[in-house]
């Protein structure tokens, strides 16, 4: 595919940020982690791990602790509050100070009617969920030093509590401590140094299963108070436990970047008599592990490094099958660069500010495959700092790249660009329509003259741009009665039509000279990763995130008969069994039968006008393709093209000139960023 002259954009400084907590809420597969910048990223495991949610963080909020109580999900933090988020219009619905200083740990009772808090001043905090808040009901009583962590018994009479040297069993209906365990502080160990319990889990026949910083994993008896077993898994810390739901599995995390397994098994064939056994040990970090998860089937864990990890049981699951491979998610299924096509411009998106880059050139024509010199270089033309606290949660720059958009989850910034070859200048735009308050996502029309920006209650609304007035023009709504955020905003080329696709899987068009809903696509199981409207306005191309295709017509509002006989024929089982979402699809001008579309480490472009292929044809042939004659590369060819030779792709746009911008993220650059692995903790005063 030589047609297209191709920059590879390698300068988006793009940083992740570590992971803090994580929760798993079972009944909805989903996943809530929490990040070291305030973040808190929602994961639907039942949806092939897509990251269907961010709810953007904020500075000075730091969250040590996640927890699910039904539907809702709840946080707590160094800043000693406990914040309920709403996850419908992605930002924190309320916070309450639990007036003890820092909160290190949050759980809640099995049956989700109880929250109890670990604060600084030694004491438990229990707090009852009510409908719309929660209400502080008792504490437990008070010890010297913090409460480090705790987990609740399932039957909810009784809390087991982490702390410095010690472990305490309390009685939730009298508050009182009803066992007390010294832990030891460990071979070689300095008698100065306290031990710390980073993390305890208490299991229904009253065993307590506590890790701590001189690298054991200890089993006690909780009604005794008896130490029963000790494994030294690390020359560092154990900073955290996961049970699984059988309770016949325990994972601990340490500050090697390792995860083992222990297993409630006879330790020789055909002993009666069962025990914790040190089963498997897993190294997929290069850092400090800080959250784990036990699910049925496998261990997700993550940390200091940045990556969710997403590690298979393979005792759980079945061999050679999508849910057995190993899945490393360090990048949001989102995208945080917008291109101005008609300008050579693009805009990177982090936390605190934007950058607005001007594309370099290059000099001359070259054979395909071919590096062309580079006769002027990328130039950065404006750094632009975020108002307020609140990280930013989208962003888009225009076409003509005039107009420069951005919002936090309590206002939407407007700013006017004026470029020139020795010029620059951004003004802000000081009066936006009061309908732009919230959104979660921007995008401005073809030919910039509009700005539309999702709202609440799963609605877009559209605003008119003129040097002179910013001016609302209309809201859309739909009557499907979802309440999910609008995830995907795309206007088509012509000017025509809007669509909306929100993480109910739902995807909407709007008729924009109606001011209308032209029509709903069939709602499908899985939810859209990737929208984008033809350049003709003819049909609508949405990929989802189990990888399926599908191409609808606007006209006759029904799916095309390429995308019928697509679902007829299968799509091929490597493609299938990709393990990262598509995040963007566009079109090739030149050639109307031709999408484009790239995930996080491929580019593919699907030519309508060829054959699909076939289960046992080669989908990764392009290296092939090129290494045949002329004459014989259609034998081999397929409507797939196919490259991999990426890594971390965050951005494919089609510019005016149709050079195609290819916007990447080397991993090197990611792990030499991070800080050398935290050996010694200290706790924030």
């Amino acid at each position: 595919m030589g047609e297209f002259k191709v920059h590879r954009v390698r300068f988006f400084d793009y940083m992740p940020s570590a992971i803090r907590a994580m929760a798993f809420n079972r009944q909805m597969e989903r996943l809530a982690v929490a990040r070291a910048d305030g973040a808190v990223e929602i994961f639907n495991f039942a949806d092939n791990y897509f990251q269907e949610k961010v709810i953007p963080g904020r500075d000075g909020r730091a969250v040590e602790a996640l927890c699910w109580v039904s539907g809702r999900l709840f946080s707590a933090g160094l800043d000693g509050a406990i914040t309920e988020y709403d996850l419908e219009n992605l930002r924190p619905r309320y916070s309450m100070d639990a007036y003890g200083g820092p909160i290190w740990t949050l759980s809640s009772n099995s049956q989700g009617t109880l929250l109890a808090a670990g604060c600084e001043d030694g004491t438990v905090k229990i707090f009852e969920v009510l409908q719309d808040r929660v209400q502080f009901q008792r504490n437990l009583d008070r010890q010297k030093g913090r409460i480090v962590s705790l987990c609740w018994h399932p039957s909810g009479g009784q809390i087991a509590v982490g702390m410095m040297d010690m472990l305490r069993i309390f009685d939730t209906q009298t508050g009182h401590a009803t066992q007390r365990m010294l832990v030891e502080r460990g071979l070689g160990a300095s008698k100065s140094r306290e031990v710390v319990v980073w993390s305890v889990a208490f299991l229904s026949d009253h065993t307590v299963i506590s890790g701590d910083s001189a690298g054991k994993v200890q089993i006690w008896d909780g009604l005794t108070g008896t130490l029963i077993q000790t494994h030294l898994v690390s020359k560092w810390d154990v900073l955290v436990l996961s049970i699984s739901q059988d309770e016949s599995s325990a994972m601990a995390g340490t500050s090697e970047g390792t995860v083992v397994q222990f297993q409630f098994i006879s330790s020789t064939v055909g002993q009666q008599d069962r025990q914790w056994v040190r089963t498997r040990t897993f190294k997929n970090h290069s850092h400090d592990v800080r959250a784990l998860v036990h699910t049925d089937t496998a261990v997700v864990s993550g940390g200091m490094d940045t990556q969710l990890v997403v590690r298979p049981l393979l005792d759980k699951v079945e061999k050679n099958t999508q849910e057995s491979a190993l899945r490393k998610i360090a990048f949001p299924h989102r995208s945080l660069v917008s291109c101005a096509k008609k300008a050579g411009l693009l805009l990177f998106q982090f936390p605190d500010h934007l950058e607005v880059w001007r594309l370099g050139e290059s000099d001359g024509n070259g054979a395909p495959w071919e590096s062309l010199p580079v006769k002027r270089k990328p130039e950065k033309l404006i750094q632009l700092k975020r108002k307020g606290e609140d990280h930013i949660c989208c962003s888009t720059l225009s076409p003509c790249g005039g107009w420069l958009a951005y919002s936090t989850i309590c206002s939407v910034h407007l700013y006017r660009l004026q470029l020139s070859s020795n010029n620059i200048s951004i003004q802000k735009v000081s009066k936006l329509p009061r309908e732009l308050r919230s959104v979660h996502q921007l995008s401005f029309s073809s030919d910039s003259s509009r700005l539309f920006a999702s709202s609440s209650l799963s609605s877009v609304v559209m605003v008119t741009l003129d040097q002179t007035e910013i001016k609302h023009i209309h809201t859309f709504r739909h009557q499907s009665g979802s309440k999910q955020p609008v995830h995907i905003l795309s206007p088509s080329e012509d000017g025509q039509w809007l669509a909306a696709a929100n993480t109910d899987g739902e995807i909407h068009v709007f008729d924009l000279q109606k001011k209308t809903l032209h029509c709903s696509v069939p709602t499908y199981s899985s939810c859209p990763t990737a929208v984008s409207v033809h350049p003709s306005g003819c049909s609508l191309v949405s990929v989802h995130a189990d990888h399926q295709i599908f191409e609808f017509s606007l006209k006759q509002k029904e799916f095309t008969q390429w995308s019928r006989q697509l679902q007829r024929r299968g799509l091929h089982p490597l493609w299938l069994q990709r393990d990262t979402p598509i995040t963007g699809v566009t079109f090739n001008p030149r050639n109307p039968a031709q999408i484009l579309l790239h995930d996080t480490f491929m580019f593919c472009i699907i030519d309508q006008s060829l054959p699909l292929p076939e289960e046992r044809t080669k989908l990764y042939n392009q290296a092939l393709l090129r290494s045949l004659p002329q004459t014989q590369r259609p034998r081999e060819s397929h409507a797939f093209k196919i490259f991999k030779n990426f890594q971390h792709l965050l951005c494919v746009a089609l510019m005016e000139d149709r050079s195609l911008v290819v916007v990447e993220r080397p991993l090197l650059d990611i792990m030499s960023q991070l800080p050398a692995p935290v050996r010694q903790k200290k706790f924030a005063t």
